[in-house]
């Protein structure tokens, strides 16, 4: 058994204690192959709680630092992440864009699931903001499906998106598969990319009932 089932073995009864959450069309999810699951971002656990509601096992991107503590409380903190289906890069380098698409790119092309958020960060203010183009990128470049997906109500049990959450209820919904074949050998195309990413968020945002800004989540905390 891998350390990513024994972790969800472990977390996962807590978890569902915890937040009790109401999954929605998790049948939308392919039970084989490469899959992109692209969903908003409100709160931290969001990495948290959505991969436990699949059958699969998700793949995600996350800050290397999460895994570069020094001590006990350091190696603890990088077996923990790595567990729960983290894979560390460094998103701050000039290449960090590069970095994470490759290596969503590898994940799919493993036949597994990768999972993204298009934002790039967490909502500053639980609005859903304008998306990054890697996902576009992706699903271009490996021909995977997208699953958009919505969180629903982690910004209630976890306010301000750290700290210690506290017990409530919330919601996963999953879209049915996307698909854009029609764009074959047209990754590069920046207006293709800009069509096939708000195509997603589109439906991102008809899943979470989120009120959309056509702004970049990082522009908007730091206009803050």
């Amino acid at each position: 058994m891998s350390r990513l089932a024994i972790m969800k073995a472990i977390l996962g009864p807590v978890l569902r204690l915890m937040f009790r959450p109401r999954v929605e069309g998790v049948e939308n999810v392919p039970g084989t192959g490469p899959v992109i699951l692209a969903g908003n971002h409100l709160t931290f656990i969001d990495s948290m709680i959505m991969p436990i509601c699949l059958d699969r096992p998700a793949y995600f991107i996350g800050k290397d630092e999460y895994v570069k503590g020094k001590g006990v409380k350091g190696r603890l903190m990088a077996w923990f992440f790595t567990s729960v289906g983290m894979i560390p890069v460094d998103r701050d380098g000039g290449r960090g864009g590069v970095a994470a698409l490759m290596t969503g790119r590898r994940i799919l092309e493993e036949g597994k699931i990768f999972s993204i958020y298009p934002e790039g960060t967490r909502s500053p203010d639980g609005r859903l903001y304008r998306g990054r183009t890697g996902i576009a990128r992706l699903t271009l470049m490996t021909g995977a499906p997208v699953v958009p997906f919505a969180m629903i109500g982690t910004d209630k049990v976890q306010p301000g998106g750290s700290g210690i959450p506290r017990p409530g209820r919330v919601t996963v919904r999953f879209g049915e598969p996307m698909e854009f074949s029609r764009y074959d050998g047209m990754d590069r195309d920046r207006y293709v990319l800009r069509a096939v990413t708000d195509s997603v968020m589109a439906e991102v945002m008809r899943l979470s009932g989120q009120e959309y800004v056509d702004m970049y989540a990082t522009k908007a905390k730091e206009a803050a």
